[in-house]
């Protein structure tokens, strides 16, 4: 397909590398798929290698081939060029927004991850919206309470299950706002199922007890001994 020069030479202004990787490799073969982006490129999310493409203001359109297995898997190329303009004034505005939100947030919660409730430095710390802009793109980019701090682990962890969660396809705002991804402080559910979540993390010298809690108990890993421990307080 023949795209118009403003718009090829807008995606070949694109730098990031992720989106970057994404439209030259549509530029060149007319298309990309989930397989091209986790076997070729190494992305073991391929949606979210997509979302940072949309986020750069680049309309994309989602339709399904087959896979080398005989599968149907998902495809991406690009959408109306003329919807350019209209993106890239959403993503501006997010990213102007995000250094005022972002001191807003730390000014009022701490430097935290609000997953994990660790201090970090704010360096590291990135902001998305409690409920995902695609489940709702009208937030008020105004208020910070739309948003919250996460650490990059904490931010992957969200965008995967938001992205494998069935409110994705249903896009229930009210859904998302009882879940724990979206209120930590205050939820009903973890993407649609009746759980609880602790988010216990070892740092600093911290670590040496975690070794020891393992090398005691002969598990694998500390959460089933946690759980015990919590259990026989309880009693």
């Amino acid at each position: 397909m023949t795209y118009p020069k403003e718009f090829i030479d807008f995606l070949n202004s694109i730098t990031a590398k992720r989106p970057h990787t994404v439209i030259q490799h549509i530029l060149e073969h007319g298309f990309i798929t989930s397989e091209d982006l986790k076997n070729t490129y190494g992305y073991d999310h391929p949606p979210r290698a997509v979302r940072d493409v949309r986020e750069q203001g680049v309309p994309i359109v989602t339709y399904r081939v087959s896979g080398s297995n005989g599968r149907s898997i998902a495809a991406y190329t690009f959408g109306n060029p003329n919807e350019v303009s209209n993106n890239l004034s959403k993503t501006y505005g997010r990213t102007v927004l995000s250094k005022v939100l972002k001191q807003a947030l730390i000014e009022k919660y701490g430097s935290k991850c609000f997953v994990y409730l660790e201090n970090m430095n704010e360096s590291i710390l990135q902001i998305d919206h409690r409920v995902p802009y695609e489940i709702d793109s009208g937030q008020n980019n105004h208020d910070i309470e739309v948003f919250m701090l996460l650490s990059p682990s904490a931010n992957r962890a969200k965008s995967w299950t938001c992205e494998h969660c069935n409110n994705w396809i249903h896009k229930d705002k009210a859904f998302c706002i009882r879940c724990f991804w979206a209120h930590p402080e205050d939820y009903d559910h973890v993407a649609g199922k009746y759980e609880k979540v602790i988010s216990v993390v070892f740092t600093g010298d911290e670590i040496e007890d975690y070794n020891k809690l393992i090398k005691i108990s002969g598990k694998d890993n500390a959460q089933s001994l946690i759980k015990e421990i919590i259990h026989n307080y309880l009693k």
